[in-house]
């Protein structure tokens, strides 16, 4: 660098920092040209599980799962499991003892039902022995139902 006055290696350095700058710049640019179409791409969040109606049956469920899972699992709670619940016929979960007066209620699970029975489950089945006194708020009902639905459908 003999020869070289500090003024020119100041111009030089400068030059070389823009170049350097420019070049990041560039790859930035070209990544973000390759990545965006793929961001666009992918789905976005669920707007079912994104809905007020949703979040608010989510925070419903919580007094339903000391005693019902959504999900098959080994173990067994103090109510049926309500995995695949919706078109399922009342009193046939596997491995639940169910009430005489809920087995022999031939019931078909849909919203329509679900709400009657959520609303007030012993004036829907009398005899039945489920320890819930129902929800009187329709649009809880509402909401509780949009969640089950969601979650104890198959995957």
């Amino acid at each position: 660098m003999m020869g070289l006055s500090s003024e020119a290696i100041g111009r030089s350095m400068a030059c070389g920092a823009k170049r350097v700058f420019w070049a990041a710049m560039m790859m930035a640019v070209v990544l973000m040209a390759l990545t965006l179409p793929v961001a666009m791409a992918q789905p976005a969040a669920s707007s079912v599980t994104d809905s007020p109606t949703y979040k608010r049956g989510r925070l419903l469920y919580i007094q339903c799962r000391a005693c019902h899972d959504l999900k098959p699992s080994p173990v067994e709670k103090v109510g049926p499991n309500l995995a695949g619940l919706f078109g399922r016929t009342s009193g046939t979960a596997p491995d639940f003892g169910y009430s005489p007066a809920l087995r022999s209620a031939k019931i078909t699970w849909d919203n329509k039902t679900l709400d009657t029975w959520l609303e007030k489950p012993g004036t829907m089945v009398p005899g039945n022995i489920m320890a819930f006194a129902g929800i009187a708020n329709s649009a809880d009902r509402a909401a509780l139902i949009s969640y089950i639905e969601v979650e104890s459908a198959s995957r």
